[in-house]
């Protein structure tokens, strides 16, 4: 929007032409983000305050999170706003993937609120129920994915690379529609089960988007990528703003989501941002960066398949309880010091997938 506005005024005012420059837009996109997220959210939160929009916490988890009942919900609200707002001022709003980015986060968004929604009005925990939950995120994905397959003008965009060995490269044809629906859909769940502690998944979710961001503008930018030795795929740069936006709502979030939590983003900023990676990393075809990068979602969701694919086999449980922050907070660990943990792990794991730019 305010990049049509520049080069409106270009032909009054050179100087305005600096907008046209891709880095100075992102750097713009986070501060942007940053601001209003800062500037809401002390009135999101007395709003939802005083509406007694607050957590419902389910009995059966460990006992210390049951103080944390009636604390303000469904905060994701905010996280999507300062998106959508940072978005639509500094992207390039005639580019296809921006609205496709932007409608598939929204859209997930609103499967959370309707979640969240339940949730909080009629005190039930388990909110939405979870076939109607995922035949609704399955719809989302496979129009997104049928989308990008159908659109498809280049062999790299239906081709799944693998990081780290530059010759492993396969042509997915009709395959890529269901494989880019699992990330989707996967990722999305990813998230929402590892937000279980005060900022366990926002930070996550901040860094890898950070990372993505490196990912979208070397493969938007042709020089770049062909220097990398990645897929260039013509247009997905303006993606890098949507990135940017997503790590200052993300860091204006964890403002006030920070131990101990003023608020929680609930299931409409949970499945939203989660979807938000997935359909960023299919783009970019760089889904199993994005495994690596996720790699605390993975262990989050595995622990838990895991858990009842254990209970259903032989009726006992591997872990104390799943996800796993779960389980060391039963072993004793601090809430802190669990969060603090998975973050580190988070930046090892994200430096190793940004690795596989140069180590090819």
């Amino acid at each position: 929007m305010l990049l049509w506005l520049s080069e409106y005024l270009m032909q009054y005012e050179s100087g305005f032409g600096v907008f046209r420059y891709l880095t100075l837009r992102t750097i713009l996109g986070v501060l942007t983000s940053l601001f209003i997220s800062l500037v809401f959210g002390p009135y999101l939160i007395r709003k939802l305050t005083l509406k007694q929009i607050g957590q419902s916490i389910r009995d059966d988890g460990p006992q210390s999170h049951l103080q944390k009942t009636g604390t303000p919900t469904m905060g994701g609200a905010l996280i999507l706003l300062s998106i959508t707002i940072s978005t639509l001022c500094w992207a390039d709003l005639s580019n296809r993937y921006i609205w496709l980015v932007l409608l598939v986060t929204l859209s997930f968004g609103l499967i959370g609120l309707v979640d969240d929604y339940k949730k909080v009005i009629y005190s039930d925990p388990k909110g939405l129920r979870a076939k109607y939950k995922y035949l609704l995120q399955s719809f989302i994905a496979l129009i997104a994915a049928l989308y990008l397959y159908q659109t498809a003008t280049l062999n790299v965009e239906t081709q799944i690379i693998v990081p780290f060995i530059k010759s492993w490269v396969f042509d997915l044809g009709w395959a890529y529609v269901v494989f880019s629906y699992f990330v989707i859909v996967g990722s999305s769940n990813a998230v929402n089960l590892t937000d279980g502690l005060d900022g366990l998944a926002i930070l996550p979710t901040v860094m890898v988007a950070g990372a993505l961001a490196i990912f979208v503008y070397a493969t938007g930018h042709i020089r770049f990528s062909d220097y990398l030795g990645i897929p260039y795929v013509p247009g997905t740069g303006e993606i890098t703003i949507f990135c940017a936006a997503m790590v200052g709502a993300g860091l204006g979030f964890l403002w006030f989501n920070t131990y101990p939590a003023q608020v929680f983003m609930g299931d409409v900023g949970a499945l939203s941002l989660g979807a938000a990676l997935g359909v960023v990393a299919v783009i970019i075809r760089q889904e199993l960066a994005l495994l690596i990068m996720g790699g605390v979602f993975v262990i989050e969701t595995v622990s838990v398949i895991l858990q009842v694919a254990s209970f259903k086999l032989t009726g006992k449980r591997i872990f104390k309880m799943a996800p796993l922050h779960h389980h060391y907070e039963l072993k004793g660990w601090p809430e802190p010091r669990v969060i603090v943990r998975f973050w580190i792990i988070t930046v090892v794991l994200v430096l190793i997938g940004l690795s596989s730019l140069k180590i090819r």
